[in-house]
Order: C-alpha cells, then structure tokens, then sequence
C-alpha cells in the first residue's frame, strides 16, 4: 500500500492517546490549510510499559489503517513510538513521508546556562537505542549532563482528562523535584501529553523558587518538519481550496478522544472507535 500523492489528501497524525494532540496543536496552528486524521491508539495505551515488538506491531497496523484513509503523509506523534518503531515504518512504507517525535535534547543542550538538562519520559522512551545514542551524542559534543527521570503513571492520569488532579500534581512534584535538586535548569518534555501538563510543572517550579527553569516542548519543529516535507514532495496544500477537515479515530471509547478535543483544543471533530 502506498501513499496518496495528492496535495489535498489527508495527514495522518498518530499518538498511543490524547498525547498527539498537542503536537496536532502546532500543525493546525502553522499548516491551516491541510486535512488532518488523528488517530489516538487508546485501547492499547499506555505504550511506555509495553516491550519494543509490541510498539512496533501497533504503529504499523495504525500506519496501515491511515494508509487506507488515503493520507498522504505521517505525524508519528508520540515519543515512545518514535524510539521504538519510526524506522520499521519508514522500512515497511518508503514513499511516505514520515516525521517523528524527536527528544528535544538538543535544543535543550543549547538552552542550559548550568550544563544539567531534565529529561521527563516514559520508561520505554529512556531505554530507547535511538533515545540513548542521541543522549550520547549530544552529551559528547555539548558537555551537557542529561538527568533522566521516567514519569511512570503520568500518561494514564492525563488520558483521564482532568489535568488539575492532586495525583497529578504529587506524580510531577515527585518527578520534578529531584531534577531540579540536581541542578537541572531545562526540562525537556519527552512525551507529547507532558505539555498538557505544563502549568502543573510551572507549579512545581514555581514551589521550589526556580521559575527560571526553561521547558523545552518540540511540538513546533514535528510541524515546521512536516511542513518542509510536505513543501519537498509538492503536497502542500494551497489555502484557495475548500476549508481544512479535521477527524479522529481511537481504538477506545469515543469518550476519551471527543472531550479531549473539545477541552485541550476546544474543536469538536466527528471521532470514530475502529478495530484495529
């Protein structure tokens, strides 16, 4: 199966939950003009405690189903699968341009005034090979000390929907804290439902006197990458064309994915629930 190859086919944006959405913020925000599918794989979230095969097995059926909804290109738009999978699909579809969910460790390398980066993941993302040569890498070249610090729990108490809760606000004190008792003045948000939660994180910094702490959230590079792709293959779409769509599937309940439009965008898509 390949890509559609048409400049008013859809992009597809896939996520393990309600993540995504905040990578889909900057693509509305920066691409206006584009048809969009989100696709939120809540029914087998979270994927941060699930083994590397699995990931990979789930991205390429999702891969697969956006194919035939006639996308034109690829948004994988949640960190954990990026780690895991982005290159078996790039393997599996060689003419789908594809763009994913990078660390920010290098603009959080450029951005440290002490040398000390927090990085907030899942567990999976941290135990990534890609993850680890690019914490490698980077660590080499730059001399930054990267503090790495997996947030267990924390996407399933965002998949919930309230973002104020008091479990939420005790996991990112947890979580937080230690960062910043080690010196760290950039947190990088390694998991696209984390900026969801970042007045929570504000809140912390704000408890520990460090509000000069800097958040790196790397939502808007994923768009101006997409844009960039779009714009090589001839695939943007121009905006003298009839309005952008935007739709959304999930393999769980329509009740998570729709209020989670609605309260973290304010949109009000038509939200499908698909076996896949």
């Amino acid at each position: 199966m390949t890509a559609a190859r048409s400049p008013g086919a859809p992009v597809g944006v896939f996520d393990s939950g309600v993540g995504g959405l905040s990578v889909l913020r900057h693509i509305r925000a920066q691409l206006p003009n584009e048809h969009l599918i989100y696709f939120a794989d809540s029914g087998h979230a979270p994927y941060g405690d699930k083994t590397e095969e699995y990931v990979v097995a789930r991205a390429l059926l999702v891969s697969d189903f956006l194919l035939k909804q006639g996308m034109k290109a690829l948004v994988v738009a949640c960190n954990t699968a990026t780690v895991a999978a982005i290159k078996a699909v790039r393997a599996r579809y060689p003419e789908l341009p594809v763009v994913g969910v990078e660390p920010g460790l290098k603009p959080a390398a450029a951005a440290t005034r002490s040398g000390k980066v927090g990085v907030l993941a899942t567990a999976r993302t941290l135990k990534g090979d890609k993850f680890l040569q690019l914490r490698a890498q980077i660590s080499e070249a730059t001399r930054t000390e990267f503090l790495l610090q997996p947030a267990v729990g924390l996407v399933d108490e965002i998949e919930l929907g309230d973002l104020q809760t008091p479990a939420i606000g005790a996991m990112l004190e947890r979580y937080v804290g230690p960062l910043l008792d080690q010196g760290a003045d950039t947190l990088v948000l390694g998991c696209t439902h984390y900026p969801f939660v970042s007045e929570g994180i504000e809140r912390v910094l704000r408890a520990h006197d460090r509000s000069d702490v800097i958040l790196i959230d790397t939502g808007d590079a994923v768009a101006r990458q997409l844009g960039r792709l779009l714009a090589a293959a001839g695939l943007l779409r121009t905006e003298d064309q009839p309005p952008a769509t935007l739709r959304g599937y999930t393999t769980a309940d329509i009740s998570a994915l729709a209020p989670a439009f609605e309260h973290l965008l304010g949109l009000k898509p038509p939200v499908e629930k698909v076996g896949v």
